[in-house]
């Protein structure tokens, strides 16, 4: 890149806007001038251009840590479709697409390379990674590096050991949500060089944040869904759930489709798309959707069952309204959450012992010997295991996850890819190719359907390709088995599967242990958090963003007039005030019939206290409409 690029003018050329939004500019610039940048910025603030940008100005390479694997693809491809040369490396690709990409990364051919954070503790990678020219670290998720974090990742911790491999690379984190705690912990581990702080205020002026109380749920969404309009996300907490719950929104002729970690990257990408594109108004989902959807005019976002944090409340209901225009943060909620919120906290830390014995399984499993295993990276059936030790899923997930959180192993959680393929065969050999019929076809199909597949891997479509060729998606399937076998191509099919990675050789279960900082401590604060979300619902006392923002650390919250509590107030207030006015009209009719009329006897025809009536008697003398002699009311009309 020539020195002559500015911020404005690559956003410009490469995204197409002309100006930044809050922050932006400042957290780019403070990048640029070498010094070490931790960006607060909300759900939906564009948080990705805050190194995009500088990666396209710096020289050399900007290496970006993040957690989720989807989202690293959604921007690689984003990004490659504006020309901008970027390259990503997790365990859900082949060892011949990892090559590719680093090959890339080492000749200039690329400006960002995203790398998962287990590929951290591949000693091989981070020697390959250290003979490179980085000039910029970016770690995006940052609070999973922060055992303070909601989400503290052990993989997160080896981000510091790129400090002192590239001491000369500036470093940036970037975050959603952090506690003041957790935004000091970031920059303690990541060893920044000055406290450089970028806070945007976590309030989002255009969203009302509402909780409604039922013990009939789906009764209660049904009127939320039907008393809006535009798209709509709601988030559950399993499987099951967003499929009945999609299933009953059609029921009532309402467009729904249900979306989770299970379904094929194929099926994903489809109900994505045709939830993005209006086809469908509403995704019912777990928390696997919606990191790096880049939907600005998604109108209400319900929550039918709570989560466990503000934090992860705040990210999946920051979903709504990223145009800056009016939505909705609804929460439906009943007496039992309290319970099961408890409950959810009892599933995430289960007895040690128990835990040892998830980590035996594991290891039997995957038939790694007591002593060996270290570095080994393994495809893991998750259902398989829970189904043939008949362990509740719930509980071997929170296993899984304070094992990784006290380095016995890394848990990988389902990485979803699709189908990828890359002509390796010489142009010239293809015209010699010696293949049956079918797999011809195939073959001729994909050459005319995708475009680079002679230098990179691309995605591909095994349904697409059997619908315009009329043939069977196991014929398609064999062909292009055929095609990898004589080595045309190198095909990569489409799964599904979560890995386990073993940081440390097999142990002996009782020398598995669990220190304080990842059980008790962890536990703790869980508890802290979990407690912070029942205040956030059950307490309607105080506004609902007020509570959240002083849970972030904005300490000078006030009220935002907006919530379902903000509300309730001003229409308690309107109505005493006219319950107010009501009365006084009252005591002037009263005070105009006929007779002696006393304080005590308007009191009476009110069924109020004579105290109470002093102050607003005292008011209608100040206007003229009554007059007082000792403790005899008159109406001014009476007196003329």
């Amino acid at each position: 890149m020539t020195e002559s690029l500015t911020p404005r003018s690559v956003l410009e050329k490469y995204w197409g806007y002309t100006s930044f939004r809050e922050l932006q500019q400042e957290i780019i610039e403070s990048v640029l001038r070498g010094e070490d940048t931790l960006g607060l910025l909300p759900t939906g603030g564009g948080k990705s251009l805050t190194f995009q940008i500088p990666a396209m100005i710096l020289p050399g390479l900007t290496l970006v840590v993040t957690p989720l694997i989807s989202l690293m693809k959604d921007q690689v491809d984003n990004l490659r479709s504006r020309d901008i040369r970027a390259c990503m490396i997790h365990s859900g690709l082949s060892r011949g697409e990892q090559k590719l990409a680093m090959d890339r990364c080492r000749y200039g051919h690329a400006k960002m390379l995203y790398v998962s954070p287990e590929k951290l503790q591949s000693k091989g990678f981070v020697d390959e990674l250290g003979q490179m020219d980085v000039s910029l670290i970016v770690v995006d998720e940052a609070h999973c590096i922060s055992q303070w974090g909601y989400d503290f990742r052990p993989s997160y911790l080896r981000i510091s050991e790129l400090r002192h491999r590239f001491p000369q690379s500036r470093v940036m984190a970037l975050t959603a949500s952090a506690t003041p705690e957790v935004s000091a912990d970031i920059m303690d581990r990541l060893e920044f060089r000055g406290r450089r702080m970028f806070v945007r205020s976590f309030a989002r002026d255009n969203i009302s944040y509402i909780v409604r109380f039922s013990d009939h749920k789906q009764e209660m969404l049904l009127r939320v869904l039907r008393n809006t309009s535009g798209s709509a996300i709601v988030y559950v907490r399993s499987r099951r759930r967003t499929r009945e719950i999609a299933e009953l929104l059609v029921a009532e002729s309402i467009s729904a489709e249900f979306y989770h970690a299970g379904l094929s990257a194929e099926e994903k990408n489809e109900r994505q798309n045709r939830w993005k594109s209006g086809q469908t108004r509403v995704m019912v989902a777990t928390n696997a959707f919606g990191m790096g959807i880049d939907k600005p005019d998604v109108r209400t976002v319900v929550h039918v069952d709570l989560p466990s944090s503000l934090e992860e409340y705040y990210q999946e209901a920051g979903r709504a309204g990223r145009d800056g225009c009016a939505a909705y943060a609804v929460v439906i909620a009943s007496p039992a959450d309290k319970g099961t919120l408890t409950r959810r906290l009892n599933e995430a830390f289960p007895d040690k012992d128990v835990i040892r014995r998830v980590y035996e399984l594991v290891c039997n499993f995957l038939e790694v010997a007591v002593g060996s295993g270290y570095g080994l990276m393994e495809e893991f059936d998750f259902s398989l295991f829970c189904d043939r030790f008949r362990i509740n899923p719930r509980v071997a997930r929170s296993a899984l996850g304070l094992l990784t959180s006290a380095g016995y192993i890394e848990y990988v959680d389902e990485i979803s890819t699709r189908s990828r393929l890359m002509v390796i065969m010489d142009k010239h050999e293809l015209y010699s190719l010696n293949v049956s019929e079918s797999a011809d076809r195939v073959f001729q199909m994909i050459l005319r359907s995708y475009t680079g597949l002679f230098s990179d891997y691309v995605n591909i479509s095994e349904s697409l390709l059997s619908a315009r060729l009329q043939m069977s998606p196991k014929q398609v399937y064999e062909a292009l088995l055929e095609l990898s076998r004589c080595h045309a191509v190198s095909y990569v099919p489409q799964k599904t599967s979560p890995y386990v990675i073993f940081t440390t050789s097999r142990e002996l279960p009782k020398h598995v242990m669990l220190p304080r900082s990842v059980y008790e401590d962890m536990r703790q604060r869980m508890e802290r958090r979990i407690e912070a979300m029942k205040r956030f619902v059950f307490n309607g006392g105080s506004c609902r963003v007020a509570s959240m923002l002083r849970y972030f650390g904005e300490s000078d919250a006030g009220d935002c007039g907006r919530c379902d509590v903000c509300r309730g107030r001003r229409e308690a207030a309107s109505a005493t005030a006219n319950a107010r006015q009501d009365l006084m009209k009252e005591i002037v009719r009263i005070a105009g019939q006929p007779g002696r009329t006393t304080v005590d006897y308007i009191a009476s025809q009110l069924s109020v206290s004579s105290e109470s009536l002093l102050p607003l008697i005292r008011e209608l003398m100040d206007r003229g409409q009554v007059r007082v002699d000792g403790f005899v009311v008159t109406a001014a009309e009476r007196q003329g």
